[in-house]
């Protein structure tokens, strides 16, 4: 919800682009191996020397990093909202991520209004399985059911209501809509 479309079609498209390898070469090796990534089964440099050992791309490490952060859209009026929050609303992020992709988002100023941060490349498990939530709702600090959990992708938000969160389906084209949902749910 924090960026726009997808960072792995934009990532591989990129690589793709610079490399001058096919996407669908780089896909099919990429979407093979990314699980490894989101569990934290593997580094960003292991991942990439796979990924170009079965794709035919080459690219030094430095330069694939740089490219594959770059790679990272954000959706500017999400980090508003983010930013408009009262202080006394715990704020947490559950994400399926990537070991240094985490590191940079951590790292942003953004990211200090976060109360919780539980990225999946940490925590050894993504969503939506049931223990990413368990531990979204231990680094939280609250019951479940007092946590609105927003996302983009309906088994998460299935997976999420399951757990006992209050799940929001979100989308960047309905953002506005959006606002007004979780307003009226932090009113409640």
């Amino acid at each position: 919800m924090f960026t726009i479309g997808t960072f792995d079609g934009r990532s591989t498209g990129n690589v793709a682009e610079r490399t001058g390898v096919s996407a669908e070469q780089v896909r099919e090796s990429y979407f093979r191996h990314v699980r490894q990534l989101e569990v934290g089964a593997w580094t960003l440099p292991q991942f990439w020397d796979t990924v170009q050992g079965e794709s035919g791309a080459s690219l030094p490490y430095a330069e694939f990093e740089a490219l594959y952060l770059g790679s990272i859209h954000d959706n500017a009026p999400m980090y508003a909202l983010l930013s408009t929050l009262p202080p006394q609303v715990r704020v947490g992020l559950l994400s399926n991520n990537y070991p240094v992709v985490s590191d940079h988002l951590r790292a942003r100023p953004e990211f200090a209004r976060f109360d919780a941060l539980v990225f999946s490349n940490e925590i050894g498990v993504k969503k939506p399985d049931a223990q990413s939530f368990a531990a979204l709702e231990a680094a939280m600090q609250c019951p479940a059911a007092q946590v609105a959990f927003v996302d983009d992708v309906q088994e998460n938000i299935d997976a999420a209501n399951a757990c006992g969160f209050h799940g929001l389906l979100y989308h960047h084209d309905r953002h506005s809509a959006f606002e007004v949902e979780l307003a009226a749910w932090l009113a409640d």
